[in-house]
């Protein structure tokens, strides 16, 4: 495979979509079919609307079509729908939704709702497309099966916390979803352990593949960005190490 460069690596790590509300503003903006723009708002950190991340037309920003909680991240499932990842309790949930048939709410009905709900995604009209994987899967390659509104993707890089057995085990996986294929690759974090990181502290907030090396680099909250070896399992080198 070609040798990584990691300058390029670099510039792309801005750009890789990470967890609500943090990392909000890394969220895709976008054309509906019918010509409006949707742009993300980040309510601010105090009162009712605290870490309220909303999708609304340009024009209309007080009048939003979704809202999501934390730990979400949005995708483009098509040039004119949008896709959302987020854990449910054991689960990791994918959901697409055809923006134009979102009907718009008030800010009012989903104040305070992050405190009171477990609920991930906050839409009034339903998904297009809706599923789950487990995420007790072992480590390897598994059959899944995908709604045609997500078919559409090739790959999605999915960190999740992952169940350790002992401190020595990984806690952290990489769950590799090839939506076109129906396939998902599971690769645990053999370097991230509880012996060596403190999880929830310290976690796996992004991870995308370099298109030249294939090789997949990220970013661990709380310690810097990284690059994994050919297997997707094992840590190269730090790219940035942060204190």
């Amino acid at each position: 495979m070609p040798t990584p460069n990691l300058t390029i690596i670099r510039q792309q790590l801005d750009r890789i979509v990470g967890p609500a509300p943090w990392y909000w503003k890394t969220f895709p903006s976008f054309h509906s079919l019918s010509g409006q723009n949707f742009v993300w708002t980040h309510h601010g950190e105090q009162g009712p609307l605290a870490y309220l991340i909303t999708l609304a037309p340009e024009h209309e920003p007080n009048r939003p079509r979704l809202a999501l909680n934390t730990y979400c991240r949005p995708f483009l499932a098509s040039p004119h729908s949008l896709g959302i990842w987020c854990p449910e309790g054991r689960n990791l949930r994918l959901a697409a939704f055809e923006v134009d048939q979102l009907k718009a709410f008030d800010l009012a009905e989903i104040a305070g709702w992050f405190k009171q709900s477990s609920d991930r995604i906050f839409a009034t009209s339903t998904p297009v497309a809706d599923f789950e994987v487990p995420l007790s899967l072992t480590p390897g390659m598994h059959k899944i099966e995908v709604p045609t509104d997500l078919a559409t993707i090739d790959e999605l890089i999915v960190p999740t916390s992952y169940k350790a057995m002992n401190a020595d085990d990984p806690a952290f996986a990489l769950f590799v979803i090839y939506l076109q294929a129906g396939l998902v690759e599971v690769l645990p974090q053999k370097w991230f352990t509880a012996a060596q990181y403190e999880v929830g502290k310290q976690w796996i907030t992004r991870a995308a593949r370099d298109k030249e090396s294939h090789r997949i680099f990220g970013e661990c909250f709380g310690t810097g960005t990284f690059l994994l070896e050919d297997d997707g399992c094992r840590l190269a080198e730090w790219l940035e190490r942060r204190p």
